[in-house]
């Protein structure tokens, strides 16, 4: 099959993020065993869902994970032309799909080039490692990756991340931690606003509070490869109150926290912690029944950074012409891989700009540059000592 062929079996799977995978994981686990190579399916606690991991190639240390997700972001309420989940080629030279660009584009590159890698006199072995719900918090890859060490006694040395990147190596990438705050207030008559606590001018005060950490990290904490270059507060939501002249009794919020690989997140979270608990002490004196709540929306992110001198980098450069190294302040599965060990990179097909929007879509050309960036990664395994 060809890359396009499979892309557009892959795309028919209408997985989102949160839902079962289990018919698009066996249908490329069957279609990777049809080539004489084992695979082993990680399942969640329900068995509901599955990662999948392989070795093509040798039983030595040394090898090239290649990494992937099945999941891809719902499409409800947005204006599409065509069918999200039927491959459309148009006349621009694109494949429109959801999941044709972030990210099984990608996944359909190393299942095509499979062929040439079971064909291929390999001096070190390729990995795959495909996972479900990364678009929910990259839920699955800390279970891949420790069934992927538990599985093999040889040791992969290299991470490729395939995100869309049009093919620019992504050297680092920043943590994303999301909270859901919630803010228990008094309701009352707006009248009556210094005798009760209003969820909505709490609420208000910890979009201040945010704003005034992230103004503080500016000038505290930089790294001129991001952009930005500090870590960001940003809070994405707020939903509460009925009426003007009704003090409300409940807001929610929702925080997003990008930090930088030198920051670390759960500080920024106990410092939030800290201020909501300072904001209660406050305002109980008026309302003893004021709360503020903050539960995590998904575990952090972890953020990773490769040094652009890395082993990774150069054979990066050697299997895509591309040494221009750049970082980006989306999550990915990346610092999973980065936090075990494995020298780390971002590289694949595709723009992240049409990642989430409707009409997504990647170029025929990129499709085709993805394909031989892995055919290249193949010659290079072959070739090396």
């Amino acid at each position: 099959m060809t890359t396009q062929q499979i892309l557009e079996k892959l795309v028919s799977f209408p997985v989102l993020g949160g839902d079962s995978n289990l018919e698009i994981i066996n249908w490329i686990k069957q279609y990777i065993e049809s080539f004489g190579i084992t695979s082993f399916l990680v399942y969640n606690n329900d068995n509901t869902k599955a990662s999948l991991h392989c070795r093509i190639g040798p039983a030595v240390d040394g090898g090239v994970i290649l990494s992937g997700h099945t999941d891809v972001v719902p499409v409800k309420n947005q204006p599409w032309d065509t069918n999200p989940f039927e491959l459309v080629e148009k006349s621009d030279g694109n494949l429109y799909a959801r999941g044709s660009c972030d990210m099984k584009g990608f996944l359909a590159c190393c299942l095509a080039t499979l062929p040439n890698m079971v064909k291929a006199n390999l001096k070190k072995p390729i990995y795959f490692a495909f996972s479900y719900d990364e678009e929910i918090g990259c839920l699955a890859a800390e279970a891949l990756i420790n069934h992927i060490k538990a599985t093999y006694p040889e040791t992969p040395k290299f991470a490729i991340i395939g995100e869309a990147t049009m093919l620019q190596p992504i050297i680092g990438q920043k943590s994303i931690h999301i909270l859901d705050i919630t803010v228990n207030g008094s309701e009352g008559h707006s009248s009556r606003i210094k005798q009760e606590v209003s969820a909505i001018h709490e609420a208000a005060k910890i979009v201040l509070w945010a704003e005034e950490k992230m103004n503080t990290l500016v000038k505290t904490s930089n790294d001129a490869r991001f952009n930005p270059s500090h870590s960001s507060l940003h809070v994405g939501t707020i939903n509460g109150g009925i009426a003007a002249n009704i003090i409300a009794n409940k807001v929610t919020l929702s925080l997003d926290i990008r930090c930088l690989p030198k920051d670390n997140p759960n500080i920024l979270h106990q410092d939030l912690i800290h201020f909501c608990k300072e904001r209660e002490k406050t305002r109980r004196s008026i309302f003893s029944g004021f709360k503020i709540e903050v539960e995590e929306n998904h575990p952090i992110v972890p953020a990773f950074s490769t040094n652009e001198t890395a082993e990774a980098v150069d054979l990066i450069g050697k299997i895509t012409g591309n040494y221009n190294w750049n970082t980006v302040s989306y999550a990915s599965e990346a610092g999973y891989f980065a936090n075990a060990g494995f020298e780390t990179i971002i590289c694949g097909p595709g723009s992240i700009k049409q990642a989430h929007r409707a009409n997504e879509f990647i170029s025929k050309d990129q499709l085709n540059k993805g394909t031989e960036m892995i055919d290249a990664l193949v010659l290079h395994l072959e070739a090396i000592a």
